[in-house]
């Protein structure tokens, strides 16, 4: 490879990384609760069963129905209260079905599923990021 082909390469992958952590720096912080099945009937798509990956927006992210059918990736960053070691590694992707009303207890209401791909169901309640996926 030549010299301009090492620099098309190595601007290639800066943009790549640039781009990997935009996503990281638009997550807004939030808390995450979970609910427990079942997950229909649903605000935003009445009886139609859309699985276990799904979750309820509270007024933070509902828009008036906006949120409907909008994913969102979600990551565990900590215990919102004083459960030891709630969070898991990784993330997960829902999808929002339903409406958590006022007072909902957390920003993104999780199916019970999705919240223990990320944090201990014993933590209740956790502190998270999320972003669009």
């Amino acid at each position: 490879m030549g010299a301009l082909g090492v620099v098309i390469h190595g601007f290639i992958m800066v943009i790549i990384a640039i781009c990997l952590m935009s996503e990281e720096t638009n997550a807004a912080q939030g808390t995450a609760i979970f609910y427990d099945p079942p997950y229909i009937p649903s605000a935003c798509y009445g009886r139609q069963n859309l699985g276990v990956m799904v979750a309820g927006a509270s007024d933070a992210i509902w828009r008036n129905r906006a949120a409907c059918g909008k994913n969102y990736r979600v990551r565990c960053i900590g215990g919102a209260n004083l459960a030891p070691h709630p969070c898991k590694a990784g993330n997960v992707v829902v999808k929002i079905v339903d409406y958590c009303s006022s007072p909902c207890n957390g920003d993104i209401n999780l199916s019970r599923d999705a919240f223990s791909k990320i944090a201990d169901l014993n933590a209740g309640k956790v502190k998270i990021e999320y972003f669009p996926a």
